[in-house]
């Protein structure tokens, strides 16, 4: 099996680990939730076994291994009742080191006042871990032992001892503050910037950090994620805190090339290979489906059902390719530019691109994003953005400047007045010829390396949100839905720079102008 991450060959030591004590006990206490054995034992896969028995490895002085831990599977793999189950066990069963006994064996104990939330970026998206809770803990042994009160938004204890599993979401600084002793992260690899998700996952990541010497921590599951969207998936997977070993990773991938993904033998294999002992995944039925239905991308099949990174298939630019042109930024006052001007006044952002002329360097001179929990009356700062492009004519020596029009007609019309209708010029966006053509000169600017970008993470996030979509013209971008909160305003802004670079160095101005000194 492709093992990726980071989880060691075997299994450790029972002096080694609170895992097998934690093992019994859950066989012990909960039950299965569904299937033809629900109501019996829960029992752990082998690969789920190993997963815990690591999860909970220790050091000689009783302190975790592993600071935390992430489980990358395919979809369907058991990734989600395998996070209930541990989610229960830090509720109520023997999690913490207590000492060693005479054998030289360590013995776990339970959390004082467990506090273990389940964390999503919306509350919706909890309920399938609470559910698979609720029922491997309705009528299993565990409810009548530790007197259990189990409701449809949370786990507590009916004495009213303190204690409880329940939901977190994204609510910006009102999770601030919180002490949980265990955190669940499911399918992180939907945390994305357009739903809070990275600053969701910091202030949980925060908040289970100020109990680390009790022992608190946090696991999290994914599928594999796209690499142009920055996930916490992504995040975690590149962090040097999985590289340098201090948390656990345990990614199991199918091998298979991209060519090989119309191979049946290559496809059933690799399947096989990622959903290891998943014996309930149905190989032949995912098999077929990858084969024949075409609805469906290649590269949402290799993330999905081989667990492999891709990136979307209908995506714009990739991040490689964006990286590729990073440089250093070295704009200076005085030099020439162009600019290009995408603009709006509510529902998306407006974005000012600067693009140096003698070696098309982009950078940004500035950006009005709408705010992710902002009001319906939300407007773009009509002042500033005047602001700022008086400022980026007096800073540089601006030879061209396109601008969307659409909203900004009076201020685009009063910008030509103030600094020449020879410089400053309407570009309409929404004429797809020119517009295709001005996408595909950008792009193949970014493939042959002739542009550069100064590595704004804004800028980037743009860009790789970018999608295609083909027009009788050719391919135009625009966000991956109509309501979507992944915005791409700095990329059309880039696009527009670049075609003004091209038809200022056309006009002849980047030929610098040398001054006469004249002696009296």
């Amino acid at each position: 099996m492709a093992q990726t991450g980071n989880l060691p060959k075997g299994v450790p030591a029972p002096n080694e680990t609170l895992g097998y004590q934690i093992i019994r006990w859950a066989q012990t206490y909960i039950v299965q939730p569904d299937g033809d054995s629900a109501g019996e034992p829960w029992k752990f896969t082998p690969e789920q076994l190993k997963f815990v028995l690591w999860y909970y490895a220790i050091n000689q002085d009783g302190t975790w291994k592993y600071a935390a831990g992430t489980l990358r599977r395919a979809k369907g793999w058991g990734k989600t009742p395998l996070l209930a189950a541990l989610a229960i066990v830090e509720f109520i069963g023997p999690c913490r080191f207590s000492h060693w006994d005479e054998t030289g064996m360590p013995v776990a104990k339970r959390v004082p006042l467990p506090v273990v939330q389940l964390g999503a970026t919306a509350l919706d998206q909890t309920q399938q871990t609470l559910d698979m809770i609720r029922g491997m803990l309705s009528e299993s042994p565990a409810e009548k032992e530790y007197g259990l009160e189990i409701s449809k938004s949370m786990v507590q204890f009916k004495s009213g001892k303190p204690g409880s599993i329940s939901p977190k979401a994204t609510s910006g600084r009102t999770n601030e503050g919180n002490r949980p002793t265990f955190i669940v992260m499911d399918e992180v690899h939907h945390w994305v910037s357009s739903n809070g998700g990275p600053d969701f996952y910091q202030v949980l990541k925060r908040n289970v950090e100020k109990t680390t010497l009790a022992g608190s921590r946090w696991v999290a599951t994914t599928n594999a994620y796209n690499p142009n969207e920055d996930s916490v998936a992504q995040q975690v997977h590149e962090s040097d805190m999985v590289t340098q070993g201090f948390w656990l990773y345990d990614c199991l991938e199918g091998s298979i090339e991209v060519e090989g993904i119309r191979n049946e033998e290559q496809v059933r294999a690799a399947l096989i290979e990622a959903y290891g002992d998943a014996h309930w995944a149905d190989i032949n039925g995912l098999t077929k489906t990858i084969l024949y239905d075409r609805t469906t991308p290649d590269s949402t099949y290799c993330r999905f059902f081989f667990n492999q990174i891709a990136e979307s298939s209908d995506g714009w630019m990739s991040k490689a390719e964006w990286d590729a042109c990073e440089g250093v930024n070295d704009i200076k006052p005085g030099e020439q530019i162009a600019i290009g001007f995408d603009g709006s006044v509510r529902g998306d952002g407006t974005a000012l691109v600067g693009i140096r002329l003698h070696d098309a360097k982009l950078f940004t001179l500035g950006q009005w994003l709408r705010p992710e929990h902002a009001k319906d009356d939300w407007e773009v700062d009509v002042l500033s953005v005047e602001a700022a492009v008086k400022r980026a004519f007096e800073t540089y020596r601006v030879e061209w400047m396109y601008a969307d029009p659409p909203w900004w007609q009076e201020n685009i019309g009063r910008w030509a007045v103030e600094w020449g209708d020879d410089y400053v010029f309407e570009f309409w966006t929404n004429k797809p010829t020119r517009m295709v053509q001005a996408v595909e000169r950008f792009r193949t600017a970014v493939m042959v390396g002739d542009l550069s970008h100064v590595g704004e993470p804004e800028m980037t996030r743009h860009v790789l949100n970018a999608v295609v979509r083909e027009v009788p013209q050719g391919d135009l971008i625009v966000k991956d839905s109509p309501r979507s909160k992944r915005k791409i305003d700095i990329a059309v802004a880039a696009v527009l720079a670049l075609e003004a670079r091209a038809d200022a160095i056309a006009d002849g101005r980047l030929q610098i102008k040398r001054r006469r000194v004249v002696g009296f």
